[in-house]
């Protein structure tokens, strides 16, 4: 599963072959640099290590992460991840990934860290309706849960009832999007749809 490390920078529209206008996210994905080539060998495993998303402030960065990035030539990354379905003969210790992984056309997947929306209640969390009226007695109830649960049987209530609570800051997957546009002399590519995260959040696109 080859991918590559970007930031979101924002959301545009394009029109498609079809003439339809289509709804579209700007990623900027910067070279990625392999910063360990596992073998099966050494491992036990086969996979390939890439760092990108922009440079880190090298006083914010561990010391075990230093050496590590100085191990491969490179400068400390933002983020690093790991992928089993890269091809390790192609690639090398210090070796840069860049766009042209990606063609127009493609089908991708995007994972990012959804927006955190606090501590949020039924409605918003779960869309629940409340009690939708106001009148015949009802004070406080229009955005209420309701009842929980049944009462002295089971005389509980069952583990993953939908309730109030944290909302978003999730990694989250969006499957089969397709890549609308490639910019290789700026490193952007712009892929159908909306992707998880704020702009100038970091993302992974994989093939």
């Amino acid at each position: 599963m080859p991918a590559l490390i970007g930031k979101k920078i924002g959301m545009t529209s394009i029109f498609g072959p079809d003439g339809k206008n289509v709804p579209c996210t700007v990623v900027e994905a910067l070279p990625n640099v392999v910063t360990q080539v596992r073998t099966q060998e050494v491992d036990g495993y086969q996979s390939l290590q890439i760092a990108g998303g922009g440079e880190r402030k090298e006083k914010n960065t561990p010391s075990a992460l230093k050496g590590h990035f100085k191990k491969a030539e490179t400068t400390p990354k933002k983020l690093v991840v790991e992928y089993k379905d890269f091809d390790n003969s192609q690639y090398a210790l210090g070796n840069e990934i860049s766009i042209e992984l990606f063609e127009e056309g493609e089908y991708v997947d995007v994972v990012g860290t959804s927006k955190g929306k606090g501590f949020q209640g039924v409605v918003k969390r779960h869309g629940f309706a409340g009690v939708m009226q106001a009148s015949h007695g009802q004070h406080n109830r229009l955005r209420a849960p309701g009842s929980i649960g049944a009462g002295s049987d089971p005389s509980r209530v069952f583990k993953g009832i939908r309730m109030a609570g944290q909302m978003g800051n999730k990694r989250t997957k969006i499957q089969n999007l397709i890549i609308m546009k490639v910019d290789k002399d700026k490193n952007l590519l712009v892929i159908s749809g909306s992707i998880p995260g704020p702009k100038n959040g970091l993302v992974i696109v994989e093939k």
